[in-house]
């Protein structure tokens, strides 16, 4: 007879992301390495160059051999200092999404309450039903143009008193961002609420540091950043927590050993020592947002506003068009998985790469 698992873990079914999908591209006879990816919501410009140096010069000091630093202590520091705090109020993770997982281990009860502001990343809820969490949303609609109603998110979150409430500002997929302001407000009404407001796309945005919750210092209040988008180290996977050292303690004994590899601890440090190429490459990538926008306008599809170099397209059959331009080896995001059948995610590209979503979308879409 079968052992059986928890019932949580049958039950909660896998999140759908971006990124290919290698059996569908071997299916296709396309390699990974030849598909223009715009369903991902990276750097489009990769890394500085001094990650590669470092990476490098860590495996010639024979760092694949060796255990790396189990508290990631150098980096951790870097990072303290980058946002002027120390260094037991950062944690570092396997990518943001294992921290979302940790903080769903480390805080959340059978039956607990948990809420997501959606529509939104799909680990959010998927970290609270593993986990035995009733799950708990309150979702923008299309028809508002994804706008989030302050007042009614807060009175549901008076209603359920969630344990944990995730927020990803600004929002994926619909790249909506909401004032600091806001969050602080729902942290001060509700303080029996962990809110997780996920910033990985924040240094996205014309102006990241009035955009980011990291400076609103509440006792109930941890915020998410990820270095596998803005700093282009996804293959690595990259992130960390910031917030009160006493409830990031949680999270520290909940994480397993060794959970940050000695590249990704170097390749990190590298990164975030470069910030000239970070704000230039993602000052491109802004101005390469607005030609695409307009572009695609021009075309006559209905795009969303967003705050980031991502953004909706709304495209009547998104799983169709999909499928058309990969087979041309470009890659969008259908957001069926995220309730919205008609709406693809274009994660804006080099200006180059961008012409050839462009001319695809006009050959296969709309001709």
């Amino acid at each position: 007879m079968a052992i059986e698992p928890r019932p949580q873990v049958m039950a909660t079914r896998p999140a759908v992301h971006g990124s290919p999908d290698h059996a569908e591209l071997a299916a296709l006879g396309l390699h990974p390495e030849a598909v223009l990816d715009f369903s991902v919501n990276a750097n489009a410009y990769g890394h500085s160059p001094r990650v590669a140096r470092a990476l490098g010069d860590a495996l010639a000091r024979g760092a694949a051999a060796r255990y790396p630093d189990d508290s990631s202590l150098s980096l951790r520091q870097a990072l303290a200092s980058m946002h002027g705090l120390e260094a037991d109020q950062v944690i570092v993770g396997n990518g943001s999404a294992e921290l979302i997982h940790l903080l769903a281990f480390a805080y959340l009860r059978r039956s607990d309450a948990a809420f997501v502001l959606g529509p939104t990343f799909a680990e959010y809820a998927r970290a609270s039903c593993l986990m035995g969490a009733h799950l708990h949303s309150w979702v923008a609609r299309a028809e508002n143009s994804f706008q989030v109603h302050s007042d009614e998110v807060l009175a549901e979150l008076r209603r359920l008193s969630p344990r944990l409430a995730f927020v990803c500002n600004p929002n994926n997929p619909t790249g909506l961002l909401l004032p600091p302001t806001t969050i602080a407000a729902w942290a001060d009404a509700c303080p029996a609420t962990l809110f997780v407001v996920d910033e990985a796309y924040v240094n996205f945005v014309a102006e990241p540091a009035s955009a980011s919750c990291l400076g609103l210092a509440r006792p109930n209040l941890l915020v998410l950043r990820s270095l596998t988008k803005d700093y282009g180290l996804a293959g690595l996977r990259l992130g960390y927590a910031v917030g009160p050292a006493a409830t990031l303690l949680a999270v520290e004994r909940a994480r397993p050993p060794w959970n940050v590899n000695a590249l990704a601890q170097a390749a990190g440090l590298a990164a975030i020592s470069d910030q000239e190429y970070l704000h230039h490459s993602l000052r491109a990538l802004r101005a390469a947002k607005e030609h695409l926008v307009c572009a695609l306008a021009g075309l006559g599809l209905a795009v969303v506003p967003s705050s980031t170099h991502y953004f909706l397209v709304e495209v009547g059959d998104a799983a169709g068009l999909r499928r058309r331009l990969l087979r041309r080896g470009i890659l969008v995001r259908d957001c069926a998985s995220f309730g919205l059948p008609a709406y693809v995610r274009i994660a804006a590209r080099r200006p180059e790469e961008n012409g050839r979503l462009l001319a695809a979308m006009e050959d296969e879409a709309w001709a």
